[in-house]
């Protein structure tokens, strides 16, 4: 971007702030031109980059009451942009780490059958540990799990905060992580 770009993007995001649609409208398409530059000249072409765009785009609308017009623009948005890289290149590195991609070798794999000892043994388990789970973490995890309720309505549900509900989850996944995957391990074993 060059300078007299920035001092545009800081006019157009102050304009914004203070509800002019059509700055705002010419501040996101320079800003989907600049990601996607960014973006291309640290991952070259991939079928995701786009996303890490628009997630880029998306943040922008959600921050841009945070941005200080005091302070350089060009900061403030690579920020943001760069973030939204790092977020989707830690989901593809989990994915592809977990993903097998040799079809073969998923067909080998017979899938547990829904009766079958395996799966029963599974859901077992599972119960087991959540049932051992303190309270709060209980209610967390089978209301986002069994329920399906997101973190704002379990955290409505339970008067608690939206980071108390993602602490609580996360401290409840990673115990049902450690007891179900031991308790799998030995009942493998023991097969």
């Amino acid at each position: 971007m060059t300078p007299d770009q920035e001092r545009q993007a800081g006019d157009w995001i102050v304009r914004a702030q203070q509800g002019d649609q059509r700055a705002y409208e010419d501040l996101l398409r320079l800003l989907a031109a600049e990601a996607r530059g960014f973006v291309g000249r640290r991952i070259g072409w991939a079928d995701w980059a786009e996303d890490v765009v628009q997630d880029t785009l998306l943040t922008v609308h959600r921050a841009r009451r945070t941005y200080d017009p005091s302070r350089p623009f060009l900061p403030w948005f690579y920020a943001i942009v760069n973030s939204r890289l790092i977020d989707a290149l830690r989901v593809r590195r989990r994915v592809t780490m977990r993903e097998v991609p040799d079809e073969s070798a998923l067909a080998a794999e017979p899938a547990p059958e829904a009766g079958s000892a395996r799966a029963d043994a599974v859901r077992e388990a599972l119960a087991r540990a959540v049932a051992a789970l303190p309270r709060v973490q209980r209610e967390v995890v089978s209301l986002m799990k069994y329920e399906d309720l997101s973190v704002r309505e379990v955290a409505d549900r339970l008067g608690m905060t939206e980071a108390a509900v993602k602490a609580s989850a996360h401290r409840g996944y990673k115990v049902l992580r450690a007891s179900v995957g031991g308790e799998l391990v030995e009942n493998r074993r023991a097969d």
